[in-house]
């Protein structure tokens, strides 16, 4: 049985399934924007990160998804920030202990060491000296992409729209830029060199080979082999270097996925099909993906946390949704796919629970 966590636009929808034949378990949170949500492994306590019109973007948390969601304390910015906190991208379980992160706008970084019950902010990046120059993106400044490092809780690589890369090897007391060789073309050329308007879409880490990362860039998609210090341009062979969701094979380094969109200006999978594209060879080559996909006038949006993984190898479990409520599985890394649920509202997340 595979249990589905799918964030809309208008609630929390819980989908399960064996095989390819996907039911709606429970739906939570109806009529609120779910931005993300996920299970922490290690507790099996799910987290969902709600937006409320009325209340502001919340942390809620559940250990039982028969009972009541308990609101997470602490999820708020200083009474002297200049921005209101705007919206809540991602949590992401450490690697010690009751330990998570959580990442929002405008570019701020949450802590809890109980499990997910209590946050507050990380104080040294929260007051980076350069933050008066930081600049949103479209979605605005948002802290979406946390990668720990596997067996060693003191180092971690964040990532922002619009504001590059972030590493830090003492546990968040001190952050440095890792931003070597993105080329940010959205901008003029003359303004491109030592900017921090770098508008990363996704990056996630290697877990057998830590020091490599994937990166899906506002117009590039990269590689680094140097923990995230410098990267590497893997775009070419891709019907476009634009999209937003990634994922990586977490047994095999050299793998990973992503969903090209057309460009900024038109943000829609190419030639109206439907396509995965996967890279076997670190992204020397890549392959598309799109048997059992919409290969005609399908016109999608997957946004940048819609798209997700399950297991490993050739048996790797991919699942993704887009804003037109589809959600699409596939249970042999790719190779083929399925309909795992229609007629939803806009997705935003999909995480296997």
């Amino acid at each position: 049985m595979t249990e589905l966590l799918v964030g809309t636009k208008k609630g929390l929808f819980v989908l399960e399934g064996d095989g390819e034949a996907f039911e709606i378990a429970s739906r939570h949170f109806a009529g609120e924007p779910v931005e993300f949500a996920m299970r922490d492994p290690r507790t099996g306590r799910t987290f969902a990160c709600v937006t409320s019109a009325f209340y502001g973007p919340k942390i809620f948390y559940a250990d039982d998804l028969a009972a009541e969601w308990q609101q997470a304390a602490g999820v708020e910015l200083p009474e002297d920030a200049e921005k209101p906190l705007e919206r809540l991208w991602t949590v992401v379980p450490a690697e010690d202990d009751d330990h998570l992160y959580a990442g929002g706008a405008p570019g701020v970084l949450f802590e809890s060491r109980d499990a997910g019950a209590n946050w507050a902010l990380n104080e040294p990046f929260w007051e980076q000296p350069t933050r008066p120059e930081w600049s949103p993106g479209a979605g605005g400044m948002c802290m979406h992409s946390i990668a720990t490092w596997p067996g060693d809780p003191k180092r971690v690589a964040l990532a922002i729209s619009a504001v590059g890369v972030w590493l830090t090897d003492d546990g968040g007391e001190t952050w440095r830029n890792g931003n070597r060789n993105l080329y940010p073309r959205y901008m003029p050329e003359e303004a491109r060199e030592d900017t921090l308007t770098l508008c990363v879409h996704n990056m996630h880490r290697a877990p057998k080979r830590p020091e490599r990362l994937f990166m899906q860039f506002h117009g590039g998609v990269y590689r680094s082999d140097d923990a995230g210090e410098t990267w590497t341009s893997i775009a070419d062979g891709l019907p476009s270097d634009f999209g937003f969701p990634m994922v990586v094979d977490p047994d095999d380094p050299d793998s990973a996925y992503v969903i090209p969109l057309v460009a900024d200006m038109d943000r829609t999978t190419p030639e109206g099909r439907v396509r995965v594209y996967e890279t076997r060879d670190a992204g020397a080559t890549w392959t598309a993906r799109g048997g059992g996909l919409p290969q005609e006038d399908a016109y999608l949006t997957i946004l940048r946390q819609a798209f997700c993984g399950e297991g490993a190898g050739p048996s790797l479990g991919l699942f993704f949704g887009a804003t037109s409520g589809d959600v699409f599985g596939s249970h042999d890394a790719g190779r083929t796919w399925f309909t795992a649920a229609t007629k939803l509202p806009p997705v935003h997340s999909v995480r296997t629970a």
